[in-house]
């Protein structure tokens, strides 16, 4: 089953880098929003998590804070 995927970040912030750079690897296709370009999508995500800070990767709405590995590979199903 697909699962839909998208990633939060900001040019300037390593672990976003490193998220995007997981996930790539692991061949999981994902939409990567810059909340430097859009500021309603920052708030939208600040609402949902009570994050400000990046990354935020959400798996099916499922939010992840931060480069949690165990928690992608737990929700992307990576062995």
């Amino acid at each position: 089953m697909n699962k839909r995927v998208v990633v939060f970040t900001s040019p300037r912030c390593s672990w976003c880098r490193k998220v995007k750079s997981y996930l790539r690897q692991n061949k999981i296709r994902f939409k990567d929003i810059d909340i430097t370009k859009d500021q309603r999508a920052a708030r939208d995500i600040e609402r949902k998590t009570g994050q400000r800070g990046v990354p935020v990767t959400l798996v099916n709405n499922r939010p992840v804070i931060g480069f949690d590995k165990k928690k992608l590979d737990r929700l992307l199903d990576i062995k």
